[in-house]
């Protein structure tokens, strides 16, 4: 237990948004930032498991910080780091599908928000073992690999559809509208 501790306390130790935040209310507080961070964790724990909006909280935890060090991996010139938030991007999509036809059920059960709030912070953590990584390369991309042609197939013919049908609906208002200018001149 103390190696978790002590990698804990390296984590927190580390620059960057949050540690800097950490340490900025340390100095005005004077209570040591591992103290305020598991606070934070506790308090956020026990909202997830009791609280009133655990969803909100809950989904803004798996989408805010993510877009903000997306947009931070856009603007830089290092290009691993789009590679790992759009594969953390790829399994919150696919995880929300899979939860927009299950969420019914699993809503009911106790702690799910909180166990939902783990796995969208275990998929965006920063090691190696990270499950955006392990999900990718174990589930989606075999998938992915052996079904790409098919949706792709699939993608092109609704496209196609969607064109025609695109392409009618203007001719047929195209049409009406002539025909509505001709009805009106008449009526003149």
């Amino acid at each position: 237990m103390g190696s978790l501790q002590q990698r804990f306390q390296t984590f927190l130790d580390q620059p960057s948004l949050l540690t800097d935040l950490l340490g900025r209310l340390e100095a005005r507080t004077g209570v040591k930032r591992y103290y305020l961070a598991t606070g934070t964790i506790t308090f956020l724990g026990l909202y997830l498991m009791f609280g009133y909006g655990a969803s909100l909280l809950c989904n803004l935890i798996g989408f805010v910080y993510p877009a903000y060090v997306s947009i931070k991996a856009i603007e830089s010139t290092d290009k691993d780091d789009d590679t790992v938030w759009l594969t953390y991007w790829v399994v919150y999509g696919v995880f929300n599908v899979a939860e927009f036809f299950s969420d019914t059920f699993l809503y009911w059960f106790p702690f799910y928000y909180a166990g939902k709030c783990l796995f969208l912070v275990w998929c965006m953590a920063p090691v190696s073992w990270n499950g955006s990584h392990v999900l990718y390369q174990k589930v989606i991309r075999p998938f992915f690999l052996k079904h790409h042609r098919i949706v792709d197939s699939v993608i092109s013919d609704l496209s196609g559809t969607a064109l025609d049908a695109a392409s009618t609906v203007t001719r047929e208002a195209s049409k009406a509208a002539v025909n509505l200018g001709l009805e009106s001149d008449k009526t003149k």
